[in-house]
């Protein structure tokens, strides 16, 4: 027994005529393979690197790390200093005092009693972004030096904001 549709007031409806099958297949197209999402900064080419700190390279809109790169935009950059000092003889106290110990003996080794101060240490720089982190340390030996390091910093959170 066939059933013709019907609409709700028992009214028989119009059935389109179907297509007979003939077994042949539409053709298969491959479909295109999934690429992982990329942001529009992404597909901008990297350009010229702006600012080099240690191995930390900035362009306008990427970091290059030796662990891969990370998105300039809203990274945040932190800087720490670790210094120590040590003390120690110069050499120039120790050659008097080899010298001066044929001519005079006792007075010569207060030559050993001479000590500088050197003040050495690092300059950690933290990169995050997202997951994304990367730590650089900086050998320094001057004030100079990690003054010059916080201005590039500096100027690299300014591109950052942007």
């Amino acid at each position: 027994m066939t059933s013709t549709p019907s609409d709700p007031w028992g009214e028989p409806v119009p059935v389109p005529p179907t297509a007979p099958v003939t077994g042949a297949q539409p053709p298969a197209y491959p479909s295109p393979p999934v690429q992982p999402y990329q942001s529009p900064a992404d597909l901008l080419p990297p350009g010229p690197v702006i600012v080099q700190v240690g191995e930390i390279g900035v362009t306008s809109t990427v970091i290059h790390t030796p662990a891969g790169d990370i998105p300039l935009a809203g990274s945040n950059w932190q800087v720490h200093d670790y210094w120590h000092h040590e003390q120690r003889i110069p050499q120039w106290a120790i050659i008097c005092a080899v010298a001066g110990f044929c001519v005079l003996t006792v007075f010569s080794l207060l030559f050993l009693l001479v000590k500088e101060t050197i003040a050495r240490g690092t300059v950690q720089i933290t990169v995050t972004n997202g997951t994304r982190q990367y730590v650089a340390r900086i050998p320094v030996t001057d004030q100079a030096q990690v003054a010059a390091i916080h201005q590039q910093i500096n100027y690299v959170r300014s591109l950052a904001a942007l």
